[in-house]
């Protein structure tokens, strides 16, 4: 393969681009290392020692310190090796690692993500925002069967901080709140079923 550009990144690190349309980045001294420059052909063994090497090393480090902070799905730690250049080889052996080691399980995150939201977000937007990370359709609905999601008694306490009366609110308020809980992600049979029965609540 060949060497298209070699563009700094800052005052250490450059990103190499090849001709064969990934990319990767490397400190200067790596650069004299390998002998890499724009123009330049680099060898397949040359490369296979800069993956062994450096970025294999590179990106499992990276994928730690991202974990150091919060959990994250395969998808998310994916995302961000790929932002910092890491090539395709080096992201699989990173996510190959944390997934040999429990490092990362999106099963037990989503299973965590609903437990800690299902007091406060609906099944849409959790459905909606696991699959953003990841997950898939048929997971995240085993897992919602699983980790119930009581959407009523979210309603009622959002009605219930907003004042919401049966017969006291204002019609124009009330169309209000029901657009506001819909835009949550409650439906609104959910939503007009709770309003007419929650005035025994408040």
């Amino acid at each position: 393969m060949q060497v298209i550009s070699v563009t700094p990144l800052d005052k250490r690190r450059s990103k190499v681009l090849t001709d064969e349309d990934f990319a990767f980045v490397l400190y200067r001294g790596e650069l004299r290392t390998y002998g890499i420059e724009e123009g330049a052909e680099l060898a397949s063994e040359v490369y296979g020692e800069i993956l062994e090497k450096v970025l294999f090393k590179r990106a499992k480090e990276r994928t730690l310190y991202l974990l150091k902070s919060r959990d994250r799905t395969e998808q998310e730690i994916r995302r961000k090796l790929q932002e910092g250049f890491y090539p395709r080889e080096a992201i699989d052996y990173a996510v190959d690692f944390l997934k040999r080691y429990k490092f990362v399980d999106d099963e037990n995150y989503g299973r965590n993500y609903i437990r800690v939201n299902a007091e406060r977000k609906s099944r849409r937007q959790l459905e909606f925002e696991l699959r953003n990370k990841g997950l898939g359709r048929e997971e995240i609905e085993g897992l919602l069967e699983e980790c119930q999601v009581s959407e009523d008694s979210q309603i009622l306490k959002f009605l219930q901080k907003k004042g919401y009366g049966k017969e006291t609110t204002l019609p124009r308020d009330r169309a209000r709140l029901v657009s506001a809980l819909v835009r949550k992600g409650f439906s609104y049979d959910a939503v007009y079923r709770v309003m007419g029965e929650c005035e025994q609540y408040l």
